[in-house]
């Protein structure tokens, strides 16, 4: 653990921001999260999020101790600014730029730059985020070079020394899923399979091997990909 650090972790409510404010909590002496509400289609993970973190709270003693407040922030202007299948009721497709409608165009630009600030007023010294460019649809602002190159500009335009992790950038999902194993055993798996929500069209019905979700957005294709062969069972 690293007592003189303080981190504040982006929390969705989804799979890889539960593992990484897992991950966090096993490092850093004090933990906040952050949540953003832009108007997503999949506004169903803003609503699993407090019961989630209570129940982060209840996996380990150390875990209550550390985790400390959490920030939800409204920036709807983003989701009206936008117009993406995440923001929008249109059909998942590929763009003619190679990248899926999926893609917010500056959204976690905006969340690190928003989260940099809150960290800021807080005394956090530590950001941390389940960007990856292993396991993704490809969005230009998951990648580790845009990350190191935000990381630089936050810091030469605050005047902080803000670290910017990303646990989860070369990991596939099936990785992600044996992070969580390993961080918290069974019950962090069962928690994050049962308690947290990925599906991009908000989909919430019968819980699957993998969690709850449509099955066949690219979220949740990811998602149950990896646990079967997290698992080892046929996908």
């Amino acid at each position: 653990m690293l007592p003189d650090a303080h981190a504040l972790v982006l929390f969705s409510g989804g799979q890889d921001s539960a593992t990484c404010l897992a991950w966090a909590l096993e490092r850093f002496a004090r933990v906040e999260t952050i949540g953003f509400d832009y108007g997503q289609r999949h506004a169903i993970e803003l609503q699993v999020r407090p019961a989630l973190l209570e129940r982060m709270r209840a996996l380990k003693p150390a875990w209550a101790e550390r985790l400390g407040e959490d920030h939800l922030i409204d920036l709807s202007l983003l989701g009206k600014i936008s117009d993406t299948a995440l923001t929008s009721e249109v059909e998942i497709r590929m763009q003619d730029n190679g990248l899926p409608n999926t893609f917010v165009p500056g959204r976690n630009l905006l969340f690190l730059t928003v989260a940099a600030t809150v960290a800021y007023r807080r005394g956090l010294t530590v950001l941390v985020g389940g960007m990856c460019e292993t396991d993704y649809s490809g969005y230009p602002d998951c990648r580790d070079d845009t990350l190191k190159a935000l990381q630089v500009a936050l810091n030469l335009g605050m005047g902080t020394r803000t670290r910017l992790e990303t646990p989860l950038m070369w990991l596939d999902k099936a990785d992600t899923w044996r992070l969580a194993d390993s961080l918290g055993g069974a019950a962090l798996v069962d928690l994050i399979r049962s308690d947290t929500h990925t599906c991009y069209l908000g989909e919430r019905g019968a819980l699957h091997p993998w969690g709850h979700g449509c099955g066949s957005c690219p979220a949740c294709v990811l998602r149950a990909r990896g646990y079967a062969q997290y698992t080892g069972s046929a996908e």
